[in-house]
């Protein structure tokens, strides 16, 4: 197996694009070409500083220090999740609920990955599992962050709605249930796409970094497919107890409405 490898250089070149693409922006005055450079340097970084520690992790193996990044990597996915809704609980729950949710589903996601389909030895080595464990959490935060947004925005928009099902007799089950229902959905449309979209359209990233480091194609395929179904079911599993946790705190045992319990715009 053989591969080619990148100097600074090429990565340079590379990132002069990004430099055109911020100088389109300010000869648009699109206003965003400062985020995008500041995007560009945070990515250099953060990659920069992640290949050291793995490679400092995968030489050591510890099943601590591969629980001690994993945990990391849900934090800040819980943080990210959060940032990305526009109307948030008050205090920590916003943050608790996408973070507990993510740790849950990927956990359970990775764990069932590793101990059956890859089974290394041992189960926990961190050249598999955290990779693994990113590509699920960065997807489920994806599914959680747009299916909790959409159901605090509707419970919002849609009170009276809700409200009135609720006058007429209905329990906050039934006054909710289209809600819920449109939340799930808005949160599995991306994964959804995206393995509509594999293959034909797109040849995902694993896939193609595989097959760049030199492995057979049609290996890199099955290993793609593995990981695509394992996403699929991690963001199902993050999205409905997100989803779930947040209409609980949405509502009270007497089924009322409590938007007092989100943050004021």
């Amino acid at each position: 197996m053989s591969f080619l490898t990148l100097s600074y250089s090429d990565i340079a070149i590379a990132a002069l694009l990004v430099a055109v693409n911020a100088g389109l922006s300010i000869a648009l005055q699109l206003g965003i070409a400062k985020r995008l450079l500041i995007a560009s340097a945070r990515m250099v970084v953060q990659l920069s500083l992640v290949g050291v520690v793995l490679k400092a992790l995968f030489s050591v193996a510890s099943p601590a220090l591969t629980a001690f990044a994993i945990i990391f990597m849900v934090l800040f996915a819980g943080r990210e999740a959060m940032a990305r809704q526009d109307r948030k609980f008050k205090g920590w729950w916003s943050y608790g609920m996408g973070t507990a949710s993510m740790m849950a589903a990927g956990t359970v996601v990775t764990v069932f990955a590793l101990t059956t389909q890859i089974s290394p030895d041992p189960w926990y080595d961190p050249r598999y599992a955290i990779p693994i464990m990113g590509m699920i959490l960065g997807n489920t935060m994806n599914g959680v962050s747009i299916g909790m947004d959409r159901m605090v925005t509707g419970a919002v928009q849609g009170r009276q709605s809700i409200e009135a099902r609720l006058a007429l007799g209905a329990d906050i089950n039934e006054a909710t249930r289209e809600l819920v229902k449109a939340a799930l959905r808005a949160g599995l449309i991306p994964t959804i796409n995206g393995m509509s979209a594999a293959g034909l359209v797109a040849l995902p990233g694993m896939m193609t970094g595989q097959i760049l480091a030199g492995v057979d194609p049609f290996e890199a395929v099955k290993y793609q497919i593995l990981i695509i179904f394992l996403i699929a079911g991690g963001t199902g599993l993050g999205l409905f107890s997100a989803v779930y946790f947040a209409r609980r705190r949405l509502t009270d045992s007497r089924h009322r409405l409590r938007l007092d319990r989100l943050r004021p715009l």
